[in-house]
Order: structure tokens, then C-alpha cells, then sequence
């Protein structure tokens, strides 16, 4: 790290015993942890910050070893100077920053999502909130250098986006038939000092924004929202989760911390907020006109080309008397925004197909996160000797759950680590035949980014790359002498090593008793005793290459 960069490192890892509800307290828990940069010397928000933090998902460093970044000295392309610091990286850097958001284990986290979307915690409403302590609306909306103006929004995909845009963000909507609220992370971007462009999915089952956004329209109405920015990890979660529609997230949220999550009113418009978030952009949007919105790097992997979006026009903005502004990383993945879907979808995944479905030997289910968004493409982990019509209910099932997720999915058996794509591509090579494991299932819906492509429907990939018979061993030396190697390794003092499955032998069920012994043999050094039982077993009625076992029984 630069010299005008402070990491702290505790030197006892500290046990987060719950989540905290408060966003800074969650900054102070990641620093005593040693997983939080301070960086004090001058960033530029608008061509530094984003690409600064971005290195560490695209530099080729361990996700462990990501951290997140609290910028406190906070500039513009223009020298402004912010009185905000900035926190990238601070939500989902990694599943250890993830998990001590959730006041959980790594391994906690799946089965602490089912609980909370089937225990939710209705919240509990709070007067003088922190989030109002600071209260902007009116000409101070509209001064030159005010409202949204006054916030170190950065510039995500500096050379391509179209103007600072909010990443962090839960949008709150309230359905205006049955009261209901819904939470979800879409992107906004500044147009003026008191407006943005906002962009929530738009399509059948899209986001919950959306659909109310829908209902407004058609009773001729504006839309109230607020933009969250800055809030307990719990409360965040919830958005990008993608919930059932009419489940307001923050009761699961509360489902999440075990306690109900504090709300207010806010000030301009008929919506509730979390009390303690650290910014909040009030307003309205007129369903009767759109404006054009973007470019912005999406996570698709591509730039989102301008289109027509939902106009906002901000009343008011709150925040505490000290806030923190907070960002993420999105666009081309891994990313922040990936990581912090992929930990709670892959346990939702395995649970859909576990328990809704009944497979009982699925083992895991991995989406696949370098550069492809996450949600196409799907890896689903069988036990070995499992049936082939489990293993093809479990792919249908996985491609099915959810109309965005699951455009390929491959099966593996459980000796192929899911998450090492060499391995599964190992598998497709040598366990799948095209003609008979290979299905194509026609009219999928465009996955992300496809509005901007060929209007055709899509199709789903499903291929069955598992074991099917018995099969020669792995040739890698055993477990045994890979491990008495990487000891001597170690003692050499050579580089680090971070080896991924599979890293040493194993049978496949194709290995018999005779090549056993004779494999033992040869570790200890007896291998001419071996010769002198094959010398014995000489033929001169076969051509090379023709296996021992089509004329001799073995044992």
C-alpha cells in the first residue's frame, strides 16, 4: 500500500457476534479485522476511485485477500474537495466482509437467508431518526454545487459511463393497491442538482420497482421514491436478493438481524426508510414521460448503450451529521455486486433443488462469476452414481427457478470441484458425448443486456458432463504423496501455492486389485517382482494395444 494509505490488522481475528445495524459501526468492525484500506491522499471520484478498487478483482488477488476502501480525502475532475469520505468495497468484497455484515460464519450465511425469508421481522418505527439529522430541500436542492451536487458520487466505468451514478442504492417503492413495499438495487444517475435518471428492470417479472412503477402509470400518477445509500449490511442484502414480489424487505431484514429493523417516515414523501441509513434521496417520478439514460458499464460485461429510463425529480435529501457515502463495484465481474448475489443465490439454488424438488444427491451449485454476470451460467454437483433422471431433473430445475438465472447448465459429478472451471471443462471433454447428453430447451427470455442484441428468444443449454461408468483413475500421484511433496515445499521456502481440486490421484471405479498391488510395489521400490509376474502372463495371440482385461480375468 501507499505510504498515504493506513491498513489495520488486529492481531486476534474479533468475534462479530450479530450484525451490526449501522453502517459506520460495520466500517469499525472490518478495520479491527485488517479489512479495510483508509486512504487519505487526494482521489479523483470521477477518474481514479473506482478504477483504484477495481484492481483488486481484476489484478489477480485472492478473494480473501480483498478489502474494502474508505477514501477520506475525496475529489472531483473539477478540484472540488468533499467534506464525505467514500466507502467502495465495504458490502461484498469478499465472503469474510460479506459474512461479518451478516454477523455470520461464511458457512452460516445459506441456511441464515432461508431462516429470515421464512421468519421475518416486521420493524418498528422511530422518531427523531439519524438519517434526518441533516435535512436539504427547497433552493438549496437547486443552488449551483447543491443536492445531489454536494454528494462524491463517483463515475463507475470512467471513459464510458455518461455521468456520476449511485450503485449502492436500495430504491424504495410502495405498491399503491396494497400498501406493500418494495426495496431493490437499481442504478441512478445524476442529470442535475435535484434530478436523476433511474433504470429499474423492465420486463414481465421484473423489479419490483417496476411493477409499481406500472400501476402508477396507469392511474395517471407520479411515483413516490427514496434512494437508501448507506445502511446495515442486513438491510442492503435484501436488494439485490431479488425476494418475492409483495415481500417487503425489510422485514426479512429483520428476519436477517434477529431484531426488527428500525424505520422512519421520510420527510417529502409517504415512504418508510431505515432510520439509521446514512443518506437519503427523497422524490417523485413522472410515469408520464421518460428520458434518456446511460451509457453505464453494466455487469453484463458490456457498456449499456442510452435509453429511455424514469425521470427523478429529488425533494429532499436527509443524512446524518456525519455520513459516509457508500459505492460499489459492478460491471464486468468478479465484482462486488456479483459476490454479494452469488453467496446468497447458491445456497437458494441447492435448497430449491434439495428440498422443493426432492434430489437429495445434488451436492452443490456454483454459478459461474468471472466476466459472465453470474447468473447465465451454472454448474450443479451430483454424487457419484447417481441416476441420470435425478441428474437431468436437477438441471431443468436449476435453469427454472428463476427466468434470469440458468441459460447453461452443466452437471458434474462430485469428484469435480464446480468452482474450477478447467476441471468442469475437463469434465465436458471426456464424460459427455454431444448426441446423447446435450439437450437444448427453445423460448427462454433474453437474459441481462439482451435488449440491446437481436430481439429473438433465447434458448437454455443443459448438459450432463458427469460420470456415467467406471473410469481409470485421475493420473496424478495419490493424496499421500502429494502431501509428503507439498510438505518438502514448504520447508523449501518456495512460492505460496493455492492449489485447486483436482490436485492428486484418485480411482474412478475402473482399477482392480492387480494394478493396486503392482502401483504399491513401485512406491516401495519391488517393481521387478511385478515384472516377474507379467513375464508369466506373455501371449502371442494379440495385437498391441489390446486390453489385458478382454482376455484375462483380473482381480
Amino acid at each position: 500500500m501507499p505510504d498515504d494509505s493506513k491498513q489495520t490488522r488486529s492481531a486476534q481475528p474479533q468475534k462479530i457476534s450479530r450484525p451490526r445495524l449501522d453502517f459506520q459501526e460495520h466500517l469499525a468492525d472490518l478495520e479491527a479485522e485488517g479489512l479495510l484500506v483508509r486512504v487519505d491522499r487526494p482521489i479523483n471520484k470521477d477518474t481514479e476511485l473506482h478504477p483504484l478498487v477495481r484492481w483488486q478483482f481484476l489484478g489477480g488477488i485472492p478473494e480473501e485477500k480483498r478489502r474494502a476502501f474508505l477514501f477520506t480525502n475525496v475529489v472531483d475532475a473539477r478540484g472540488r474537495r468533499y467534506d464525505m469520505p467514500v466507502a467502495v468495497g465495504a458490502l461484498a468484497s469478499s465472503r469474510q466482509i460479506y459474512a461479518i455484515g451478516m454477523g455470520k460464519a461464511v458457512e452460516e450465511i445459506g441456511p441464515t437467508w432461508m431462516h429470515a425469508i421464512a421468519n421475518p421481522i416486521a420493524p418498528v418505527a422511530v422518531s427523531s431518526p439519524a438519517c434526518q439529522q441533516v435535512v436539504v430541500t427547497g433552493d438549496a436542492l437547486r443552488a449551483p454545487g447543491g443536492g445531489l451536487a454536494r454528494l462524491p458520487v463517483p463515475i463507475s466505468t470512467p471513459g464510458f459511463d455518461a455521468a456520476p451514478y449511485l450503485t449502492a442504492t436500495l430504491c424504495v417503492t410502495r405498491d399503491p393497491e396494497n400498501g406493500i413495499q418494495n426495496m431493490g438495487t437499481y442504478r441512478a444517475g445524476l442529470k442535475a442538482t435535484d434530478r436523476l435518471g433511474v433504470r429499474m428492470v423492465a420486463r414481465v417479472g421484473g423489479a419490483g420497482g417496476y411493477l409499481h412503477w406500472l400501476k402508477y402509470r396507469s392511474r395517471k400518477a407520479p411515483m413516490p421514491i427514496a434512494i437508501v445509500i448507506g445502511c446495515a449490511p442486513v438491510v442492503f442484502f435484501t436488494g439485490p436478493q431479488k425476494l418475492a414480489i409483495d415481500q417487503d424487505e425489510l422485514m426479512v431484514a429483520g428476519g436477517l438481524a434477529g431484531e426488527p429493523i428500525r424505520r422512519t417516515k421520510c420527510v417529502t414523501v409517504d415512504l418508510d426508510v431505515p432510520a439509521d441509513a446514512e443518506i437519503v434521496i427523497e422524490g417523485v417520478i413522472d410515469t408520464a414521460v421518460l428520458e434518456p439514460e446511460a451509457p453505464f458499464g453494466e455487469s453484463n460485461g458490456y457498456v449499456a448503450l442510452e435509453a429511455y429510463n424514469m425521470p427523478m425529480q429529488v425533494t429532499a435529501i436527509t443524512h446524518k451529521r456525519s455520513p459516509v457515502f457508500t459505492s460499489i463495484i459492478s460491471q464486468v465481474t468478479p465484482s462486488e455486486s456479483s459476490l454479494v448475489k452469488k453467496v446468497a443465490y447458491e445456497p437458494l439454488f441447492l435448497a430449491h433443488l434439495r428440498d422443493a424438488l426432492g434430489i437429495r444427491n445434488v451436492r452443490r451449485v456454483v454459478m459461474h462469476e468471472p466476466l459472465s454476470n453470474l447468473r447465465p451460467v451454472m454448474f450443479v454437483q451430483f454424487a457419484r452414481d447417481t441416476p441420470r433422471t435425478e441428474v437431468w431433473r436437477g438441471l431443468h430445475g436449476a435453469a427454472t427457478l428463476r427466468p434470469e438465472c440458468g441459460k447453461i447448465v452443466i452437471a458434474v459429478s462430485e469428484d469435480i470441484d464446480p468452482a474450477n472451471t478447467d476441471a468442469v471443462f475437463w469434465s465436458l471433454a471426456y464424460r459427455s458425448t454431444p448426441a446423447e447428453d446435450v439437450h437444448i430447451a427453445p423460448y427462454r427470455r433474453g437474459v441481462q443486456g439482451s435488449q440491446y442484441g437481436p430481439q429473438n428468444s433465447e434458448s437454455t443449454l443443459l448438459i450432463d458432463a458427469t460420470q456415467k461408468y467406471p473410469m481409470a483413475p485421475l493420473a496424478l500421484p495419490t493424496r499421500e504423496h502429494m502431501e509428503r511433496a507439498r510438505a518438502i515445499w514448504e520447508e523449501l521456502g518456495l512460492p505460496a501455492l493455492a492449489a485447486r481440486a483436482p490436485w492428486h490421484g484418485y480411482t474412478l471405479g475402473d482399477w482392480t486389485d492387480t494394478w493396486e498391488r503392482y502401483a504399491r510395489r513401485a512406491t516401495a521400490g519391488d517393481w521387478e517382482e511385478s515384472g516377474k509376474e507379467t513375464i508369466a502372463r506373455r501371449r502371442s495371440d494379440v495385437t498391441p494395444e489390446t486390453p489385458v482385461r478382454k482376455v484375462e480375468k483380473l482381480d
